[in-house]
C-alpha cells in the first residue's frame, strides 16, 4: 500500500480512455489498496486509476458509508437529473455545478471477482458518475454549466 501523487490538469493521462481489467491479480488488489490510501490521504470521497496514471478501468469511492472498490464500472441505469456542486482532486481549487443523474446503477466486480450492483442517489450517485467519467478521459471541468466562486478553470 502506497500514497501516490494525483495527476493534476491539464496531464494528459487524465484525457485517455482507460483499458478494462481481464484478470483481477495482486497487482489490481494492490492498485485497489493505493487508490484507497491515495484517497484517504488527499482527502476526497473517490479516486480513479487514471488519476494515478494507470489506465485501468479501476476506482475507489466513499462518501462516508464505507468503502467501495470498484473493477470494470458501468452505469447499467440512471434517472432523473440533479445539479450540484463537484470538485476533484485532479482539478485542484475548482468547483462548479455539474448536471448528473439523480439516480444510478451501477455494474462492476468486487476485488474477488464478484459481480457487484450498486443502487446509489445523492451524493453517492454523483460521486460514482464522476469517477466513472474519469476511466473514459472526461472531467467534470467539462460537464460544468456554472462555476463556483473564482476558479482558475473558468473560461
Amino acid at each position: 500500500m502506497a500514497i501516490h501523487q494525483i495527476l493534476i490538469h491539464p496531464d494528459p493521462i487524465l484525457r485517455e480512455k482507460s483499458q478494462a481489467v481481464k484478470k483481477i491479480t495482486p497487482n489490481i488488489w494492490k492498485l485497489l489498496d493505493d487508490l484507497a490510501d491515495t484517497m484517504y490521504d488527499a482527502p476526497g470521497v473517490g479516486l480513479a486509476a487514471p488519476q494515478i496514471g494507470v489506465l485501468k478501468r479501476v476506482i475507489v469511492v466513499d462518501v462516508g458509508e464505507g468503502l467501495i472498490e470498484l473493477i470494470n464500472p458501468e452505469i447499467i441505469a440512471a434517472r432523473g437529473k440533479d445539479v450540484g456542486p463537484e470538485g476533484c482532486l485532479s482539478v485542484p481549487g475548482s468547483q462548479g455545478e455539474v448536471p448528473r443523474a439523480a439516480a444510478v446503477t451501477v455494474r462492476g466486480l468486487d476485488r474477488h471477482g464478484r459481480e457487484r450492483e450498486i443502487k446509489a442517489e445523492g451524493l453517492l450517485a454523483r460521486a460514482l458518475q464522476h469517477e466513472i467519467d474519469h476511466l473514459d478521459g472526461v472531467l467534470f471541468i467539462d460537464k460544468v454549466v456554472r462555476w463556483l466562486e473564482n476558479n482558475p478553470e473558468e473560461r
